[in-house]
């Protein structure tokens, strides 16, 4: 998970685990941004949703769009 790598190596961090009414998120945030906020699926494991949220962060390197699917809904 390169891109999850990259991010705390420059400062960022990542947060998984209950956030409000939703029983379990994965976000990442840089020292400036919100860089992805993701919402576990049903039946997905912890490691799919961290390959996920490492697919994000790469998106985000790449072309700066978040990926919010806490708010989006």
């Amino acid at each position: 998970m390169k891109n999850i790598e990259a991010l705390i190596a420059d400062g960022g961090d990542i947060t998984l685990g209950a956030l409000d009414a939703i029983a379990c998120a994965a976000t990442a945030a840089d020292s400036h941004n919100s860089v992805a906020m993701l919402v576990r699926r049903e039946g997905e494991t912890l490691n799919a949703l961290l390959k996920r949220l490492d697919k994000a962060i790469a998106q985000f390197y790449d072309d700066g769009e978040t990926i919010d699917e806490i708010n989006d809904t």
